[in-house]
């Protein structure tokens, strides 16, 4: 798992990690690192819990997260079915068989646009822990693209819901990069609420969730860039917010840019039309898919499925006009730029 980093913290604090003087001693900041980016965290604390119990508690449930389904660790669970012996059935653990499940459902809504079995493609294209070739890898034969193809389709890991496992058809590589972070600020809110911790901002490399207030009673913002010289300051009523796109992570290759965000429908990177998408949900873990799922249907599509579905999102899109912003229906619309 590596960061993608577009949305930010707003309210003065973003930039440095001390509480301002006008802050009550109750406004309490804490950082770490995980999934090979950082996690941080603002939080009320009237109770003045310790704060090295606070943060063992949010980085032992991102470490979880860590153990169960990052590519880049060995031994971890994705890791060891990805090995697996074509044929064999794995019994999940039951975060790793949520995340599943909510892949496979938004896999089966969108027709594929969002898919756990796209692991082959990720190597393929340059990417992920298993990415195949140099640091500047050239996009890949119609043949070798055609053969990464045949190993990917979530039908193929035939899911059972009820028993939490899955099959290993034979060649199957899960990558879990496009979910896997934003359940793991959902992971890290509800540890902190074991704790009694209500009112908080928590964040995993870029991918955040809000709960409570903060002590003055407001509600935490969060500053989401858009266009150039509009940004959105937003307020976040226990809601999440996560960001797809590919402004922070993508390979060029004489003249042609890509982006880690891969279409499993035609094995290709998606177009460039979309500089990124931008979700509100509950869950930190369906803002993360459906801004995955966003990303590859593109603006028309994707805004089309935004709005039968009910899912709040912006999507900041590339014109030979210039920029441009499409909100859907839910969405705080705050700039007069936005559509």
């Amino acid at each position: 798992m590596r960061p993608s980093f577009a949305v930010r913290r707003a309210g003065g604090y973003a930039n440095s990690p001390q509480p301002r003087r006008a802050d009550p001693a109750s406004l309490q900041d804490l950082a770490g690192r995980s999934m090979g980016t950082t996690w941080s965290l603002r939080l009320h604390n009237p109770a003045m819990l310790p704060l090295d119990a606070v943060r063992t508690a949010v980085q032992d449930a991102l470490d979880r997260v860590v153990a169960q389904m990052s590519t880049w660790e060995a031994d971890s669970d994705i890791s060891r079915f990805n090995r697996a012996d074509a044929g064999s059935r794995h019994l999940l653990a039951p975060e790793f068989a949520e995340v599943i499940a909510c892949a496979v459902h938004w896999a089966e809504a969108s027709g594929g646009a969002i898919d756990p079995s796209v692991g082959p493609l990720v190597a393929l294209w340059g990417f992920g822990a298993h990415a195949a070739g140099s640091a500047a890898p050239e996009p890949p034969s119609h043949s070798a693209l055609t053969l990464a193809r045949q190993r990917v389709g979530w039908q193929r890991l035939a899911f059972d819901p009820a028993q939490g496992s899955l099959l290993q058809p034979g060649g199957g590589v899960l990558d879990l990069s496009g979910i896997a972070k934003g359940f793991g600020v959902d992971q890290a809110a509800q540890a902190l609420q074991s704790l009694g911790i209500r009112d908080f901002l928590v964040e995993v490399g870029g991918e955040l969730r809000a709960a409570g207030r903060r002590p003055d009673g407001a509600r935490w913002q969060v500053q989401v860039e858009a266009l150039p010289g509009c940004s959105q300051r937003i307020a976040l009523d226990d809601m999440a917010i996560a960001t797809s796109g590919d402004r922070w992570h993508a390979h060029e290759h004489q003249g042609r840019r890509w982006s880690h965000t891969l279409d499993p429908r035609s094995g290709e990177p998606t177009p460039r039309a979309l500089a990124s998408v931008s979700v509100l949900h509950r869950e930190c873990m369906q803002a993360d898919a459906l801004a995955t799922v966003l990303s590859v249907l593109g603006p028309q599509e994707g805004l089309a499925f935004a709005r039968r579905h009910g899912i709040a999102a912006l999507f900041v899109c590339r014109a030979d006009a210039g920029p441009a912003c499409y909100a859907s229906e839910g969405w705080p619309t705050l700039c007069a730029d936005v559509r």
